[in-house]
This record gives C-alpha cells, structure tokens and sequence, in this order.
C-alpha cells in the first residue's frame, strides 16, 4: 500500500482554520442557551480560541508558495480566502467576548434586588439587547456580502456595473466611469477582469470596482444606496499589481485562457502550458542569437572581451570555453498530439543554456519533421535533396564561459497552433527537459546517446506530467507500471565533444552562443570581418566613427530569418565550387569572396519590396518569400551578378536608410548591454 502523501503547509493551515471555525460556532451555541451566572467559562475559552485564531493567522501570512512540497494550483487565491475566514472568526470572537464581558461586569456589581431593576440594570440590558441585535445584524450583512462575492464570481454572470471610476494604469487597461455596464469576457484568479465596455473597447479591470446589478423589480432607491455603499469600499480597495515582467498582461491572460479552454476540452492534454521560451523571444532581442554575436566590451570599456586580435596570424584570436559542445536531436517519441479542434502549423526543439532559474544564452529554435500516419514521433535533419535547410538541421553547437555549477542545456518541445473554430494562432510547449553538463563533482557529462524523460508544465513547475492520463489508466503491478513508463514522452538526443578541427573553428566565435553546425562556417567570416574593421583597420583605437561595411550592418538580421541564411549558404557552396585549391587555403581572398557572395545575394533581398515580412510557421508566406529567393538567386546567377537587378526598374526597394551601409559598433554595444 502506497504512503499518504504529507499534506503542505498551506493544507495544514486550511485544516486547523476548519476546527477553529467549528469551536467558535459550538461556543457561540452555547453561549446563547448559557445561564447570565455561567458564562465565566464561555469567556475564558473565548479568549483561548481568539489567541489560537491570532495564532494560525500569523502562519498564515508567513506562508511561501515555495515551501509548499507540491505544485498548488490557484495558491495567492486560497492563501487570500484563508485569511478572510481567520478575520470573520476573530471578529466574531471579539463580538461574543464583548458581550460575556458585560455579562461578568453586571453579575460582579454590588447590589440588591431594588438595584438590579434600577435604571442601569435597564441600560445594561438594553445594550445586551443592542448588540445582540447589532451581531445578527453583522451576520446577516456578512452573509450578504459572502452571497454577493459568490455571485459575482459566478462564471455564468457576465454583465457587470462599476461601482467607481477607474483610469487606466497601463497599456492593456479599460478605463470605465461609475455606474458603466461592463461585459465581462474572462474572470481571472489575480483579480484583473477582462472587460468589454459599450463601446466595444476591451481591457482588463480590477474585481474590487465590479458589483452584480441589482434586479430590476427592486427600487431605483434602493440600487443607488448599494451603489454608494460598494463605491466606497472600492475606492479604498487595495488594487492587486500584476507581476508579469517579460510580455503584457493583456496577450498573456488569453493566451493561458486559450490554453484552459483546450485543456478543458480535451484539445490537449492537461501538461501543455504556453511557451516559455517562445514568450522569451517575443519580449525582445536579449534571447536572440544577433544580440550574442555582438563584440562584448571589458568593465574598463577600452577594449573588447571576446574579440582580440593576434598579431602573429593576421586574425582574431581563438577563446576556448567552458563549455564547447555539439548537441544532435534525434527523436521525439510518444508525444501526445493535438484533438481534432487544433491544427499543428510547425512541431518543433528550442533550446538554450539554462541554471534552473535563468536563462543564459540566445535561444535556437529546430523544427521537426513527422509522418501523418504518426504524429506521435517527431524526427530531425531529413534526407532532402540539395541543402539541408538550416531551419531543419538537428546538429547544434553549444558555447559557454558561464561558471555556474548548475548550467545545462533546456529542451523545450512546441507546436504552433490554429484553433479551426476561431482561426486563432498560439504556441504550445509539449514538454521540457534539462540537461546538466556537470557533475556535482564538477566533472563534464560523458559524450553518449541520453534520453531525457519530458516534463509538463514550465522549468519552474515540478511533478507534473505531459499526459497525466497515462499514469491514471495504469495499474498497480509491476508489469503494468514498467508499460506505462514506455509510453512516456522522451526526447533522444546525443552530445559529444567537437573534433579538434570543429574546436578550432568553434573558438572563433563569441563565448556565448548557440547555433547550427551548418552555417558555423559563415559566423566565422562574419567574426573575421568584424575583427579586421574594428582592430585592424582602424585609424585609432579611440576613434567611435561609424564604420561602412554592409555586412557588419546586415548580417545579424539572417539569424532571425533562416530562408536568408540558406540563400547565403547556397550562393557560397556555389561560389567554393569555382575556387581553386590555393585560393581555399588564402583566407584574404575567401574573405574577400565572401563579401562579394553576400552583396550579390542576401544583401539585396534585405530590402527588396519584393519579400514578404519572415513570419514563423505560416506557410503561405515561407513559400512566398522562397519563390522570391529562388527567383533572384537564379537571375543573379544568370547575370554574374546582382547589379542588373538592382538597376531594373521592374524591381523596387525601400527608401534608403543610411544603417544598411554604416555599422555602429558602439551603439550596438550600448544597445545590447544597457548595465555597463
């Protein structure tokens, strides 16, 4: 027989409130069928059972969602209605002690009987009478009030009235007028609505400035008294700040209502969340691989870190890092696919270099291929003819000089996704699993095949499955169990340390990045370009002048679109075909080489008219912007060159932009590195 789980501190807090709760309700039972002369006892447990109440409070509010030994879903919610339950029973508490203190007070006073039927034995009863009256009147007002709370949150009440102005605090908020209807579209935990106003204009809204319509057979009145009643509490009302720091808190709040409404229906299964790392993307440039290629200055600011140059061989120098590896996916096995409801628009691997708490490199992104026959299996790097797309390459290479004992490598399985019903677009994760490079000992992981069980949730969640539905239909034998951990989703992947001839190219680049084995070779012409512009060829070292070079102010743009890199790729394979065996081996020629390759091929397509905006996963616009490619590619081969297309009046750019030519390395380092 399997051990009870220990319950959580939290659990252990809710389960004492519930036995405080039915002590004060057997005392106040008592009280009231108490003899005047019997209630000294009443009073002395009264005043136990308030200091016990204090006391859970106070481990209340110590409470921390990490110390709980499991996930709790809703916890800010149940730790804040735990806390109101502790307030109304020390309220009531303080009630029932203030009337068996004046029951002692008029049994304790001297006097004879003419006394106790005198004028302050009267008052005494009447303010006994009062407020007994006054605590019915309390319950009845808090039973009210608990009533209305229910209501409100009922999901089924949609239309709301404000009981106070609100102004918008930031982007994404509803501002809204006092006594204005309010279409409530999504009741959210934290206590942000989103609302929809007369107008049609959506945003979100705090709780505490929402009440429930009055009925309509009930006086104008008495509506406008409840009005002004919860107008002032809401006024006063402390507003919950929202702590969502990497993307806004509009596009979040439907994007995880998105996901609740698929898991709910049975769309996907109970482990996907929204992607992390897909979120982290979208937020800006620091997770991009452009923002690592970038020369890192040293704290002095009068050189730079990783890019120095060596004298002796006309080049940069070569860093070795901590941490130089080559990662190839695999497989995907066992992943659950989607229901019916969803179309999959891409299936696919992000990666990065992650500590357990933040992530420390750019984020590098390989789709996956699979079978329609079995979604469940997702495969890398297929057999194509040509080029591999470098989008489709599973062979990754690693960097890092981070010292941390816990780095290792996060796997982020994902899909995009388009609800059929509502043709909105979304991204998924399936499953994550982490990777540790070192042992605790310090020592680096072996080179091996490893297979890394999938997680559900996000990196920060623990214990929760992809599919928990699969440990639900499983028995309790050992046969039983053993098949259920085969139908785990798992992620094949295999990492080695680099030849001595890869390590030799890998130290060219920065000492944080990672990228595709198959266009290593052209972020180290890039690499070699932006040694010779800003430490040879400089008239001073002082000097902060921008810097004319084309590929310097352009090239970081191709790692966010991968079609562009592969038309590079193939116009320098075709471009190294023609070269003789000495000019392979002159790297001042082949850099040489290579900047004519890039002018006669991506450079003009980066502001052709011509070539849709790089969108992820869709389809109509990857084909339209590979025609584009394909088509100039093949005149630009044609014609020896794309001097004619750009002289061609069929052919329109945009307006001219004096950064497609100048290269602010300065700019570009105060850009990506804002702190130093």
């Amino acid at each position: 027989m399997s051990e009870r789980r220990a319950r959580g501190p939290l659990q252990r807090v809710q389960r004492r409130s519930r036995e405080l709760r039915a002590q004060v309700e057997a005392l106040r039972a008592e009280s009231e069928a108490a003899a005047p002369g019997q209630r000294e006892p009443l009073r002395l447990r009264c005043t136990e059972l308030k200091e016990l109440v204090e006391e859970n409070t106070k481990g209340l509010h110590a409470l921390k969602k990490a110390d709980e030994p499991a996930p709790v879903g809703n916890y800010s919610q149940r730790k804040e209605e735990e806390e109101k339950l502790l307030l109304r029973l020390s309220q009531q508490l303080q009630k029932l002690l203030l009337v068996l203190d004046q029951d002692n007070v008029t049994r304790n006073y001297p006097g004879g009987e003419e006394h106790q039927k005198g004028p302050h034995a009267e008052e005494g009863n009447e303010e006994e009478e009062e407020s007994e009256d006054e605590e019915s009147e309390e319950e009845d007002t808090e039973e009210e009030e608990e009533d209305e709370e229910k209501l409100l949150d009922d999901p089924n009440v949609r239309e709301c009235v404000a009981v106070g102005n609100f102004d918008a605090q930031q982007e994404g908020d509803l501002t809204f007028v006092k006594g204005e209807i309010l279409l409530i579209h999504d009741k959210k935990e934290d206590g942000w609505w989103v609302a929809e106003n007369s107008k049609g204009e959506r945003g979100l809204v705090p709780r505490t400035y929402l009440a429930v319509p009055k009925e309509e057979e009930e006086s104008q009145e008495e509506s406008e008294e409840h009005i002004e009643v919860v107008d002032e509490t809401a006024d006063g009302a402390e507003i919950k700040k929202r702590t969502d720091s990497h993307w806004s808190a509009v596009r979040a709040i439907v994007e995880n209502d998105t996901v609740e409404v698929l898991t709910t229906t049975g769309a996907v299964p109970a482990g996907f969340r929204p992607s992390m790392l897909f979120q982290l993307l979208e937020e800006g440039e620091e997770f991009r691989a452009s923002y690592y290629l970038q020369p890192k200055l040293t704290p002095s600011q009068l050189a730079f870190k990783d890019l120095v140059w060596n004298s002796e061989r006309n080049t940069i120098h070569p860093r070795a890092t901590r941490v130089s590896l080559i990662v190839t996916l695999c497989s995907c096995k066992m992943i659950p696919p989607p229901g019916s409801g969803v179309r999959v628009l891409s299936r696919h691997v992000r990666l990065c270099l992650f500590d357990g708490s933040r992530v420390l490199s750019n984020i590098h992104t390989v789709r996956a291929t699979w079978l329609p026959k079995n979604p469940q299996t997702w495969t890398f790097s297929p057999r194509v003819m040509g080029i591999l797309p470098s989008l489709l390459d599973g062979d990754c290479f690693v960097r890092s000089s981070s010292l941390s004992a816990d780095i290792g490598i996060l796997f982020e399985l994902g899909i995009t996704y388009k609800c059929n019903s509502t043709g909105e677009r979304g991204e998924l994760s399936c499953g994550w699993a982490f990777l540790k490079l070192f042992t605790s000992s310090g020592i680096p992981i072996p080179s091996k095949m490893h297979e890394l069980v999938l997680s559900g949730g996000t990196p920060y969640e623990r214990g929760v499955e992809v599919d928990p539905s699969i440990s639900r239909r499983a028995g309790s034998g050992v046969f039983q169990q053993f098949m259920s951990l085969r139908k785990q989703p798992v992620l094949l992947v295999k990492v080695k340390s680099p030849s001595v001839h890869s390590k030799d190219i890998l130290n060219f680049l920065p000492e944080t990045l990672v990228g595709g084995m198959c266009y290593i070779h052209l972020l180290v012409f890039y690499r070699q370009i932006l040694g010779d512009a800003l430490l040879k060829d400089r008239m001073s070292m002082q000097s902060t002048d921008l810097i004319c070079n084309p590929v310097l102010a352009t090239f970081p743009q191709l790692l966010d679109q991968p079609d562009l890199m592969d038309a590079l790729r193939s116009a320098w394979a075709e471009k190294e075909r023609t070269l003789k065996r000495i000019e392979k081996r002159d790297q001042e020629f082949l850099k040489a080489a290579f900047v004519l390759v890039y002018h006669d091929s991506v450079f003009p397509l980066l502001f052709s008219t011509s070539l849709p905006s790089y969108r992820w996963a869709e389809e109509e616009v990857e084909l339209s912007r590979w025609k584009v490619i394909h088509d100039f590619l093949k005149r630009s081969q044609e014609k020896d060159g794309a001097l004619e297309y750009l002289l061609s009046s069929e052919n329109t750019h945009r307006a001219f932009d004096i950064s497609e030519l100048a290269y602010d390395f300065l700019g570009e380092v105060r850009e990506n590195n804002p702190g130093e």
